[in-house]
Order: C-alpha cells, then structure tokens, then sequence
C-alpha cells in the first residue's frame, strides 16, 4: 500500500529523502550493474535517477570517473524499455562537460532522431545539440531543419529550443534554418508558434529593422498561442523604450490592443508593458489601469494578485492614475490571501491621504504576523517617507532581524539622499532603539546619530536616548559575554557624539559626568570587555587623523630645539586609519590613560631614523604594504616595503637566503628607473646565512623638476658576494665570488603619494579647500562597463579614502558621483569628484581641489 503525502506533511517535513545519505562512490560501484546481461532496467534506472541527484546537488564528478559512468550508461542503449532510454537521454545531457569523448554516442542519438519512434526523436534531439560541436553541426544540419518542420509538436518545439542554444556555437549555421523557422512559426499549436517567434527574434535581433518587419508580419496576420502574443508585446515593448517615436508609434497601438484579447495572459502582459514603458502620463496609463482594476475582482486568486502588485509599482510614479481604483482595493482588504491584502493596504498608503493611514494601519495589524518578512521588506520599504509621516507605520516593525535592519537600512539611506527628512528620519530611529533588542543594530543607529546629531539645529535631544541606553542596560546583560564588546563599542560612539557636540549643546555637564562615571569609570565588568592588546585614547583626540605617538616625538623634539617658526602639523605622520573611525579596534578612556601603543608607521620611522644616511629625510609619510619580488619557492625570496617621505623613497629590501650551502655577503638591490627618479645610494645587508632575513635598502630621490612624474618602473637586481659553505655545519669556505639575480620589476604609482583620510563631512571640506587651484579634466573609460567596476577601480588606482558611503553604486543608476579624500606626499589635504555616467562605456568628470596646485596637476596627470 502506497502513503498519501499531502502539502501539510512536505512542509512538516514527515516525508523522508531516500537519496538524502548517498554516496558517490557507493553509486559508481552501482553503476557496474550497466555491464550484465540481460539489461535490467528497473535496477539501472534506479541508478541513473542517483547518479542524476548527486550532480544536480552539486557533488563534484572528476573526469576519469564520469567518463567511465558514462561509457558504461551506453551499453544500456541496447535496452528497448522507453523510460529508461529517456532517462540516458538526460544523463548525456547532464555529463556532456565533465566526460570524455562524449561524442561516442552521437550515433546512436541520430538513429533515434531519426527513428520512427515519437516519443525518443525529441529528447535525442536535445541530447544530441547538447554534445554537438561547431564542426559536428553541419552533419546533423539536414535532420534538424527536418525536425524543425516536422508535423508531431513535440519533435518540432525540441529542435526550435535546440536551435536556439546552437546560436551560441555557430550562429552562421543555425541562421541558414530560417525558411523553416517562419514555416514552424505558422504552426496550429502553441508551444510550437512560440518557440518558432522567439527562435526568429534571435536570429535578427541584431538588425532592428528586420524585428520591426517580423513584428508587423504577426500584429497583421495574428497569432494562435498566447504565449507568441506575450513574446510579441516583450519584443514591441523592448523597441518602443529603444525608440523615439513614443506612444504614436504603431507598436504602442499594437500593445494597447492586447489589452482586449481573450487570454488573460496576454491583457496582464500588455497593462505591465505599458505600465513599465518610460514617461507614461496618468492618461496614457489608464487603459491598462482599468484592465487591472478589472482583475482585482476576479475571482482567480493569481490574478487579483498579479493586478494589485502591479498597481503597486503604478502607484510609486503616478499614484492619480490609481485612485479611480481605491474602492477595489479596499474590497481586497480582507482578501483571505494575506499577501494581496497586503499589496492592497500598501498601494493605499500611496494613493489615499494622510488621515486614512491610522485606518489602514488598524486594518493591516490583525494579520500582520502572519506575513513573511521577505514579503514585508520587498513591499513595504517604500512607504517610510513620505506616506507614512507618523510612527503608526513604524510599530508595524515585529518581525525579525533581516525586517528590522532592512527598516533600518532604509530609513539610513532616506536621510542621506534627502536632507529634509533628516530630522524625522533620525526620530523614528531614535524611537526604533528604546525597545532594540538588537544590539547591531542599536550600534548603528548609536553610530549615526553620532554623525548627523551634532548637524541639526537641535543636537541636544539626542543626548537623551544616548543617555537612556546606558542607564537602562542592566549589570547581567553587561556581564554575558556576548553582549560587552558591543557595549564598549555603544560607549564609544556616545564618547564620540558628546566630543562633536559638547561646544554646541546648552548645558550637556550633567549627561558627560553620569555617562563617564558609569561607562568608562564603573566597575570592571565594562573595562574588562575590552581586549588586552587593544590601546586606550581619550575621547578629547577625537577627529585627528595624526599618529597620536608621532605627534608626541614631534611635539618633543619641538620643546629640544627651540624656534621662532611655529609647530607644523604637517610635520607629524598619519594615523593608518581616523581614530573613532575604527570599529572593533576602538577603545574607551581610563581613569589613568595608559601610553598609546606605536603603530607600524611609527615603528618604521623609528628603523630607519636610526640609519646615519636617512637622518635629513624629514616625517615619514607612508610605508606601503610589502609586495612580493620573486616566486616563494626561489632560491631567494625577497620582498619590498615602500618608504615615502617629502622628497625622497626608501625603498626597504626583506631578504632570505632559502640555501644552506651559501652565505651572502654585502647584499644589495640595484635599482633603474625608468623615468625622472634619481638613485642616491644602497646599504647593504652584511650577510645572509642559511634562513636568516636581512634588510637592505635603496634611497631614491622623487623628481623636483617635473612634479607630475610621480608613477615610474624601477628594475631590480640583487647583488652579492656568494661562500659555498658546508651545509651540515654551515662554516663557509674563504674565497668567494660576485653574483647577482634578477628580481621582478617594481612600481611606485600614485596612490604611493597619497595617504587616505576621512572626511564625514566631504560638501563642508570642499568649501574650505576653496576653489584657488581647482581642475576639471573628463575622460572615456570604453574598456569598464559597470558603474561599480569604475567606482572600484578609481579607488584602487589613487588609493584615496571614499566619502559619505559614495563606493556604494544604487542598483539600476545609470550615474554616480564618487567622493574622495586624501592627503598628498607633504601634507596637504586633495579632493576629489569623480562623476560617472554609464554609456558605451563609462565616462569619467573628475574634479580635483586642494591647497596645493602641483598635488591637483599629479591627480589628473596620472588618471590621463
């Protein structure tokens, strides 16, 4: 006795997988079952149908294995048994690129493509186009124009589908099958027609004038399946956004009259192309809005719901179009499918006024648990601003983490994109975060009213839930471990919130004293969430974007040799990265502030100060990230850190000696350039035993004279003094002789020159660079073809800090404008303005300002 499985016991998940525990060697030892006679074709499908699951479930099949699977699948052709001969059919198409000599069936395939046998001659056909390459193709040419025409529908619909993979391989071939394409295309059944119509639009695609012709040809003489007519509308919509003849062109008509043919199909497919066609007024819509307006009442539930959701999409252009649907929608409010109830109350919110939303809203919070939160952030994102002013909308916010920080997202990127909802937008979030369970999430909203607090005209009334957030946090939640780090990081951007705003806040004392006594000072419950190796500042040094020990040995150096001229900041190196910028590297104050740890800069400028030849090179500017100059399997493996200072690069030479029978002596790196750099000198390492890295360098002058010749290729050489040595005890003979080996070239571009900095307010610091040395060039980027793969690119080529979250493109933007900011080699602020716009290509505006003109002419001179 067979057990009924109903919908209710594949959701439970009651019903069991049979091939849930396979394993693909236990299947392969099956597969020898192919070989015995008589065939057993219940026993081998069976086997088909496993080796079939393990590759659609992505279990990796090598070569050797497929291949010998596949060759013992063939013997199996000799069984007359039809499902099991459809079965082989699907297996060839499955392992046609992962075995070998796949074509071995190919004759086999044509006998049943052939054959007299209807219900093998089209799944041969798709296996055999499966295996079929260019040079095969003209062998099987004949039969396929045959079976193309050919009068059993499913025979025909194979080899139209085939024909259309087979463009991808040799197009020239498949576009000699035309004549029987528009024979095909004829056709009194429906599958048929359509294949043979979408065959033909590919086939002539390429030349508008022959679609406009194809398309005239069916709109006159007419068309049996509905499916050729959606097609038709896809292909006629398609031209009209391509066009400039707008809605008096006859395809608009030809789309308009759709809308009164007998499939249902075919009228929702021609109100969604004009719905979706660009720059349609109300009155041009309305035909398609009275069609679907019509559907809401139907009493098919998938079209009550295709027409409420495509009303939906109407509603965010041209929400007067569906007003005259308002009293429809309403009678969808109770719709027993929460989802259409859904998409009815929301295309509500876009149309009806202000007053209704409180209704809506009452209606909607009866079933609102039951609606997936997929379903909620894809319809109900939209309706934030500026519909649902109030926080009514808001409370509909019960669902789980992925709803709340999608909610989250949104309401984020309202702000930014639209200053005056700033303030309403920063409300709601404020509101959001009283009752947050989410921790990540109360971090980030913490994080941006840190940012935008201090810009509105009242900054003050934030401090209030920053300041309720730390009494209401209980000392058990503080002590989970899960929860302290996020609570320092909490802290941290309140720190940062009251140091941006304290100069403009009336009377801020009491909210600083409470908050610093019972965050930073409490017990050590809060202090000890903080890693050991993490480094303690004070919030008072918020917004330096200096090495925070730098500046100390310079401020000391300072105090040693008095001056009339006074302290330079530019004389201090950056700070790898904007304190308070960082997220899990941020520490808190102490009551005894501890000695800020040296960064990697810091430790550098310290190596190489002690060196007697680099003394006079001035503030470390940069140390570049080490990059590889040989292979790690070499004799000799050496790597390079770049060193930049004002007017000077050293370059640092990592090296080891890989073996153990030569000591190296007086070991040097060689350097030409090959443009305007001068080579000053080269100090060697001493020697490199077996195993044991040395260091030399090559001090390298930038050019003066030409500003602009920042970029360069410089070739490398590694000389030396080689000792054969003894490898067991590694004392090395007395003679030695010179030898050197060529390393891989190495670069200094210009985004070696440039160091990143943050800017939160990128419009502020552009008005206060001033516009004195500010360029403007445009440039063709032909070989880039996305917005984000420029955006990308630019930034990896000038190595410059993205503003204001510009390095993200919104999807389907044909434009973008990127920020960025940077500090040029010797201290002075650069800006930058980079304006996409997607074409052919990408072109490029790029503005650049800064206080210094020959760091503006090296920006533009490199991307040029």
């Amino acid at each position: 006795m067979i057990k009924k499985f109903d919908k209710k016991d594949e959701e439970s998940g009651s019903g069991s997988n049979p091939f849930q525990h396979l394993e693909k060697s236990a299947v392969l030892q099956e597969a020898r079952l192919f070989n015995e006679t008589p065939i057993n074709p219940r026993r081998c499908l069976h086997i088909l149908t496993k080796i079939l699951y393990l590759l659609n479930q992505g279990e990796h099949f090598g070569t050797t294995e497929a291949t010998e699977a596949f060759f013992a699948m063939t013997r199996l052709f000799q069984s007359n048994d039809q499902t099991l001969r459809r079965m082989c059919y699907l297996t060839i198409k499955e392992m046609a690129n992962i075995s070998e000599d796949v074509i071995i069936v190919t004759s086999s395939l044509t006998k049943d493509m052939t054959g007299k046998e209807d219900v093998y001659r089209g799944p041969a056909i798709r296996a055999l186009c499966r295996i079929t390459d260019g040079t095969m193709l003209q062998a099987i040419e004949r039969y396929m124009k045959q079976a193309i025409v050919d009068k059993v529908p499913g025979v025909s619909s194979s080899a139209l589908v085939s024909s259309l993979h087979m463009m991808k391989i040799s197009y020239d071939v498949v576009k000699r099958w035309i004549n029987e394409a528009q024979e095909a295309a004829s056709s009194d059944n429906i599958m048929v027609q359509y294949h043979a119509l979408g065959l033909l639009y590919h086939l002539r695609k390429s030349d508008r004038l022959a679609v406009s012709k194809m398309l005239n040809k069916f709109t006159k003489s007419g068309l049996k399946s509905q499916f050729a007519y959606c097609m038709l509308i896809r292909i006629a919509s398609k031209l009209l956004k391509e066009s400039e003849e707008g809605h008096e062109s006859p395809l608009f008509d030809f789309i308009e009259s759709c809308l009164r043919n007998k499939h249902e199909m075919v009228i929702y497919e021609a109100a969604s192309a004009i719905i979706h066609l660009p720059n349609c007024t109300a009155r041009e819509l309305a035909p398609a809005v009275s069609v679907l307006q019509l559907f809401c009442s139907s009493p098919k539930p998938v079209l009550r719901y295709a027409a409420v959701r495509t009303l939906n999409k109407v509603a965010m252009k041209h929400p007067s179009a569906v007003t005259a649907c308002n009293l429809d929608l309403e009678n969808l409010i109770t719709d027993s499918n929460r989802s259409i109830a859904t998409l009815a109350i929301t295309t509500l919110l876009k149309t009806g006024s202000e007053s209704s939303v409180d209704r809506l809203m009452k209606q909607i919070s009866s079933f609102v648990s039951e609606i997936s939160d997929e379903f909620k952030v894809c319809h109900w994102r939209p309706l934030l601003f500026p519909a649902a002013a109030s926080l009514s909308l808001l409370s509909l916010c019960q669902g789980g983490f992925e709803y709340k920080r999608a909610i989250v997202d949104c309401i984020i990127s309202i702000i930014e994109e639209n200053p005056e909802s700033k303030e309403a937008g920063l409300a709601h979030l404020c509101e959001f975060i009283e009752d947050c369970e989410h921790t990540v999430l109360a971090t980030k909203i913490l994080h941006l009213l840190g940012k935008e607090g201090p810009r509105t005209p009242s900054p003050s009334k934030y401090i209030r839930f920053i300041f309720n957030r730390v009494v209401l946090e209980n000392e058990a939640v503080r002590a989970e471990s899960r929860f302290k780090w996020s609570h320092v990081v909490l802290a941290t951007k309140i720190l940062h919130l009251l140091a941006k705003e304290g100069p403009r806040t009336p009377s801020p004392s009491k909210y600083i004293r409470f908050i610093f006594n019972r965050v930073v000072l409490e017990n050590e419950a809060v202090r000890a969430a903080v890693p050991q190796n993490q480094t303690f500042v004070p919030f008072s040094c918020a917004g330096l974007t200096v090495s925070v020990p730098g500046m100390e040995k310079a401020l000391h150096q300072y105090t040693l040799e008095p001056s009339e001229k006074p302290f330079d900041m530019k004389t201090v190196p950056l700070a790898t990265a904007p304190i308070f910028e960082q997220k899990a590297e941020i520490a808190l104050v102490t009551s005894k502030p501890e000695k800020v740890a040296p960064s990697r800069q810091d430790i550098f400028q310290e190596q190489l100060a002690a060196i007697p030849e680099f003394k006079g090179l001035g503030p470390l500017f940069k140390s570049s990230e080490p990059v590889q100059l040989t292979e790690e399997e070499t004799e000799y493996f050496v790597r390079c850190i770049k060193h930049v200072f004002p007017a000077h690069i050293v370059f640092q030479f990592d090296c080891t000696n890989t073996l153990n029978d030569q000591l190296l002596e007086r070991v040097t790196v060689q350097m030409e350039p090959s443009d305007g750099y001068d080579v000053i000198c080269c100090i060697p390492a001493p020697s490199l035993a077996y195993n044991q890295p040395g260091m030399c360098y090559t001090l390298v002058r930038i050019p003066q004279d030409d500003p602009t010749a920042v970029a360069c290729t410089f070739s490398c050489t590694m000389k030396f003094t080689v000792r054969d040595c003894d490898p067991g005890t590694g004392v090395p003979e007395e003679d030695g002789y010179e030898d050197e080996y060529v390393l891989e070239d190495l670069e200094v571009t210009v985004s070696d020159h440039l160091q990143k900095v943050l800017k939160p307010n990128f419009a502020a610091a552009w008005e206060e660079v001033g516009d004195d040395f500010e360029k403007e060039e445009t440039f063709a980027l032909s070989s880039i073809k996305t917005l984000d793969e420029a955006v990308n690119n630019i930034i990896k080529f000038l190595g410059m800090q993205p503003c204001e979250r510009s390095d993200k493109v919104p999807e389907n933007k044909n434009s973008h404008t990127l920020y960025l900011a940077g500090v040029y080699r010797g201290g002075c602020d650069v800006l930058v303005r980079s304006r996409l716009a997607l074409g052919d290509g990408v072109t490029m505006q790029v503005t650049v300002r800064s206080k210094d003109e020959a760091s503006v002419d090296v920006i533009l001179a490199s991307v040029g």
